[in-house]
């Protein structure tokens, strides 16, 4: 008889999600989905409000990569205000969105997959977190600590708070930085570099001991996109960006916001809340593509900056051509976090950081705008529609997790072929399985979607737990 094995919920990631593998007769793999289970409305309640209270707004779609959603909204914003932001306040910008990627991947690294890595993916489960990776290596639990709340800090020197700040707003931010504040971010840099060093040589010394994983974690040829400077080093926040085939070659260049929806449609599949992003001239789902670190440093030709540069010569002979295992997101993350570090001790340094002009004003100029920004998990698009009272009327959000979610299933899929032999299997198996999601480091929260009528389930509890009423919608 056939089987299914369920995984719900898939453990250390940001949100709610399970995967499901389908079993025949003869215990062999037949199918596997990961599933994104909870449903978020942030594009239909958006409707009806001032377009400029949007980045506040968008910023409590996640707490963990809100900075992201505060600068792709603004430079929505912007395009319908047609103002261009000066350039002290681009820079700021830059530097929150850094620190939110530091401490994200830090996040990602340190307390999501370390565990998996540090003490093994058949540990048990017990300890297989943050606090036995403390325990089993201090300096490392440390250095995770210390460098989350590097970027964290940075946060709440530049907005106000850690999470959701307000800072972030059409035109600009809302007030400049002072030589205090540049002081103490400053301050931080070197315990923030010491840290990178600690985990980059951590993660370089076991790394050859995952050799199966890297063959089996969504390990296969694809596209890639990500933003890219025009001197072609790394973006996180300005410019457009540059979509690569299998071999590495550019398939569409220059993909400015204005142009993301003509070339970028996103389908849906019934397992799943969350889209499926494909380039359209290749169709669904042929033209899918990867996004976030393994793309970015897949597609960048330099690093920009000195000591990442170095660790970047050395990821990119790991292939002749892009680097394919899904495994080696964690490898760039910390690349990622190194350039980080790097390019707003850079921004710092320049006196202009300082400059009071931060901010332009406008109103209603056109119709309709759009933005993009590198989220730590990949780029993000937000694309608005308004009246000519500036009252949004529709909204559209393109996530880094729907872009890669192609990706996961086929690599949750060709985990599940290479460790479950004839129905058998063990915790650490499932555990494998789960850890190819967790190299993609998914935001579910920001992800998710609904098109048309969803199914719905609502059960009315009395305090002492009796189902009262309960209403349901197939």
């Amino acid at each position: 008889m056939s089987q299914t094995i369920t995984i719900d919920p898939v453990t250390r990631l940001e949100g709610h999600g399970k995967i499901t593998i389908q079993l025949d007769g003869r215990g062999e793999i037949k199918d596997a989905h990961f599933h994104v289970t909870q449903v978020r409305g942030f594009e239909r309640f958006s409707e009806g409000r001032p377009f400029y209270e949007m980045p506040s707004l968008m910023a409590r779609i996640c707490g963990i990569c809100p900075v992201s959603h505060l600068i792709a909204s603004a430079k929505a914003c912007e395009a319908i205000m047609s103002v261009r932001i000066p350039h002290t306040a681009a820079q700021l910008r830059r530097i929150l969105n850094l620190a939110q990627m530091v401490q994200s991947h830090a996040l990602s690294f340190f307390y999501l997959s370390s565990p998996d890595l540090l003490l093994g993916m058949e540990a048990d489960p017990k300890v297989r977190n943050i606090l036995g990776v403390a325990a089993a290596k201090p300096e490392l639990g440390r250095a995770g600590v210390g460098l989350r709340r590097f970027g964290q800090s940075i946060i709440e020197i530049l907005g106000g708070k850690r999470v959701h700040p307000g800072w972030v707003v059409p035109g600009g931010v809302t007030e400049p930085l002072e030589p205090a504040k540049r002081d103490r971010i400053l301050a931080m840099i070197p315990e923030a570099y010491a840290n990178i060093a600690l985990a980059l040589g951590a993660y370089k010394a076991i790394a050859s001991q995952f050799k199966a994983e890297i063959d089996v974690f969504a390990n296969f040829p694809s596209n890639y996109m990500s933003l890219i400077h025009e001197d072609e080093s790394i973006e996180f926040t300005d410019g457009a960006a540059r979509l690569i085939d299998v071999t590495g070659a550019i398939i569409e260049e220059g993909i400015t916001a204005a142009r993301y929806t003509e070339i970028i449609g996103e389908a849906v599949e019934p397992y799943s809340y969350t889209k499926f992003a494909y380039y359209k001239p290749l169709g669904y789902p042929e033209g899918s593509y990867r996004v976030g670190p393994l793309a970015r440093l897949n597609i960048v030709k330099r690093m920009g900056t000195p000591r990442a540069e170095k660790e970047f010569i050395e990821f990119r002979q790991l292939a002749a051509g892009p680097i394919e295992s899904s495994f080696y997101y964690h490898h760039a993350r910390l690349v990622e976090m190194l350039h980080g570090v790097e390019k707003i001790e850079e921004i710092l340094a320049d006196p202009r950081i300082l400059e009071k002009h931060v901010r332009a004003t406008a109103g209603v100029n056109r119709l309709e705008g759009a933005g993009q920004a590198e989220a730590p998990r990949g780029i993000l698009h937000h694309h608005y529609k308004v009246d000519e009272n500036g009252k949004m009327t529709w909204a559209n959000l393109v996530i880094a997790t729907g872009q890669n979610n192609n990706a996961m299933n086929k690599g949750v899929l060709q985990a599940a072929q290479h460790y479950i032999k004839d129905g058998k299997f063990t915790e650490g198996i499932l555990n494998r399985v789960e850890a190819v999601v967790r190299t993609f480091d998914p935001c579910l929260s920001c992800s998710t979607h609904a098109a048309g009528q969803m199914p719905l389930q609502i059960s009315l509890v009395s305090a002492a737990g009796d189902v009262l009423d309960r209403v349901a919608r197939d």
